[in-house]
């Protein structure tokens, strides 16, 4: 059996002039992050919460995405494991287990925080809905419209315009804390970031 995909769930964003108008913003760098960023890169921190928060899994790594429907996610730490999607396939490999499965990104994202962070489309996945400001950042939640999925809620956080953080709320009640850290955004990112290919002797199961 392959390792539970860290990514969640995986593998998507100051209030100064009073709390409507900070809300209102929220929704729109939201908007204007999908619109607008069309590559990034960070490192990140994910904290998994257990439903009765009892129990905490912390993991971290490296963060890259290209619209439309790229995006790698490259875990370091506790272990190895990558998630890369191509744009038409999405590639979970662990290392210790040298074990690969894909799956195709229509299947794989939906309304998904990869969807959001990665995908070109917004307003048709999620309903949109300011938050006030909490932490030093400017919330924004995004319901998914598909209301039988894997995901309840995702909360975005953003300091500025710049994504700080997402906060995912699945369907059974755990919540995962993405926190982002030297978000670089339209930066250029070699083409080879968002291919994989299996390591020969590797395990694949392809969906």
């Amino acid at each position: 059996m392959m390792r539970r995909w860290m990514g969640g769930a995986v593998l998507v964003l100051a209030a100064a002039m009073g709390p409507g108008l900070a809300q209102a913003d929220a929704v729109d760098t939201l908007r204007d992050f999908v619109r607008d960023v069309k590559t990034g890169r960070a490192d990140f921190t994910q904290v998994v919460t257990s439903a009765d928060g009892a129990r905490k899994k912390t993991s971290s790594g490296q963060f890259e995405f290209q619209r439309p429907n790229r995006f790698r996610f490259a875990y370091t730490k506790p272990f190895e494991q990558l998630i890369v999607a191509d744009g038409s396939k999405v590639w979970i490999f662990d290392a210790d287990l040298n074990q690969a499965s894909s799956r195709r990104v229509a299947q794989a994202l939906g309304s998904t925080p990869a969807a959001l962070l990665a995908g070109g489309s917004l307003d048709n996945e999620f309903v949109l809905t300011p938050l006030p400001a909490r932490d030093g950042l400017d919330w924004a939640l995004a319901t998914p419209k598909v209301k039988d999925g894997p995901f309840q809620a995702l909360r975005v956080g953003f300091k500025g315009k710049t994504l700080s953080s997402v906060e995912i709320t699945d369907s059974f009640g755990q919540l995962s804390l993405l926190a982002f850290s030297r978000f670089e955004d339209n930066v250029a990112l070699a083409p080879e970031r968002f291919r994989f290919t299996p390591p020969a002797g590797a395990d694949v199961i392809e969906q």
